[in-house]
């Protein structure tokens, strides 16, 4: 009698309880589909289209805290830039991270308004010793509302449910986070005696392609005992100082619009009577305009960066040299990642396939150039058109092979860029928000997106591993 082999598993890998849930589906036969739930959500359709991993990304219980733990070191290191480095002064903070001067007036002018709370993603690729932080999300526009209705509809497949459940393990509620945030942020504008009426809103033009999927976002907040609406800046009225979408009077705006989109001069003025508003104290904003600018990628360039150092103490340090990479803005002279001060580009062509390329003023994967997927004459130009301008490089992180289900029962190697989220320790749990993964069959990925043929999944915390 012949008898058939289980699949052959990877070498170890960094998640031991994901290598425990590929042996456990190796052992034993299972039938169903382990993304069905998630593939027949219409909700999770519009977002993600059918391109769901096979399976979860998990995390420790240690290995998440040290990791929070970093992320909230890292973003009041980003806070106190102005203080450390800039005399106090936001203005000139985001004059040095590219902006021009009506996006750093705009900035400056929120910063006076309301408070702003922790709340940001972080994306990171582990290279198989740690976490190393790519970019760090500070924003309202995070995305990622959806990550609870992807832990829920994977749950729906028996084998993982029994997994999950024996292994005691967590998932956390990104949106309710975002929704405590904002109450928390936007108190004075919560009404006591009814639901708040929140406007989740973008630019006309940014909304025209996303409005179905803020739709779906507005209506979800029902759960959260919040009265939503999505619309654009250009649906907004203000009657008496105060903006009314749908004929409802607002209480707060939920921010989908970036400073980015500002340059244009239609969405400037469609944004001026709402910012009037907030300063008045009629409308609560959540989130500040200042959040992009600690969210940018040159601030967190500065971070990395020699010339800074001296603005940290050595816990902080530690922290830094733990998660960053090297990172530098593109000027004449930099150090290298020994400290060595150095020609920038004759260090970017010697190292091109080490270094990748990006805007600091730009989102979504917009503009990066990965130094091994082009030409070296292609390399050189871009390098060199973005001397003196807004656009750092960093050091390449190669990100650790996982185990994931493939769809034949075996097992595959994937590459993930890990989507997570941090919030307010006293507004929520203990500053850890939820989180989802990106997955790529490319060990050589350049940027792990939708985009770029990505499937998604969700994260579970906890477990003794």
């Amino acid at each position: 009698m012949t008898t058939t082999s289980p699949p052959k598993l990877p070498r170890p890998p960094r998640s031991r309880l994901g290598h425990a849930y590929g042996e456990q589906l190796a052992r034993n036969a299972s039938t169903g589909h382990p993304a069905a739930a998630a593939l027949a959500s219409a909700t999770l359709k519009l977002a993600y289209q059918d391109r769901f991993l096979n399976g979860p990304a998990f995390l420790s219980e240690s290995e998440l805290r040290t990791l929070v733990g970093d992320l909230h070191t890292v973003y009041a290191l980003l806070r106190s830039l102005p203080e450390r480095g800039f005399g106090g002064s936001t203005t000139a903070l985001a004059a040095a991270v590219g902006m021009d001067p009506v996006q750093s007036a705009l900035i400056t002018r929120s910063a006076r308004t309301g408070q702003l709370l922790p709340l940001g993603r972080a994306d990171l690729y582990h290279d198989g010793s740690g976490f190393k932080l790519l970019e760090f999300n500070i924003t309202s526009a995070l995305g990622g509302f959806e990550n609870a209705d992807i832990n829920r509809a994977m749950l729906a497949y028996p084998p993982l449910e029994e997994f999950v459940r024996r292994h005691e393990l967590r998932y956390e509620d990104t949106l309710g986070h975002m929704v405590r945030t904002m109450y928390a942020e936007c108190a004075a504008n919560i009404p006591t005696d009814r639901a708040p009426v929140v406007a989740v809103v973008d630019t006309v033009e940014n909304f025209a392609v996303v409005g179905p999927r803020l739709r779906v976002f507005a209506a979800k907040l029902a759960d959260y005992g919040v009265e939503g609406i999505a619309c654009d800046l250009g649906e907004l009225t203000y009657p008496n100082g105060r903006p009314t979408a749908s004929g409802r009077t607002v209480d707060v705006v939920f921010r989908y619009f970036l400073p980015e989109d500002l340059t244009d001069p239609t969405a400037a003025a469609q944004l001026e009577p709402l910012l009037t508003a907030v300063e008045q104290g009629r409308l609560g904003l959540f989130s500040r305009l200042d959040a992009e600018l600690y969210g940018n990628k040159g601030t967190l360039a500065m971070l990395s960066d020699e010339q800074y150092r001296d603005l940290f103490d050595a816990a902080e340090l530690d922290c830094l040299d733990r998660l960053l990479p090297w990172t530098r803005y593109v000027r004449p002279r930099a150090t290298d990642p020994g400290g060595s001060r150095v020609d920038l580009l004759a260090h970017a062509l010697g190292h091109q396939h080490e270094l990748i390329l990006k805007p600091t003023l730009l989102h979504g994967g917009n503009g990066i150039i990965a130094g091994w997927e082009v030409d070296p004459a292609a390399w050189e130009s871009k390098v060199t058109s973005a001397m003196n301008g807004p656009f750092v490089l960093q050091r390449r992180v190669r990100p650790a092979a996982e185990p994931f289900p493939d769809s034949v029962g075996g097992l595959r190697e994937l590459f993930l860029n890990w989507g997570v989220y941090v919030g307010a320790r006293g507004v929520g749990a203990d500053g850890y928000a939820g989180g989802f993964v990106r997955g790529s069959t490319d060990p050589a990925v350049g940027v792990v997106s939708m985009g770029g043929g990505a499937t998604v999944g969700c994260v579970f915390h906890g477990g003794d591993c």
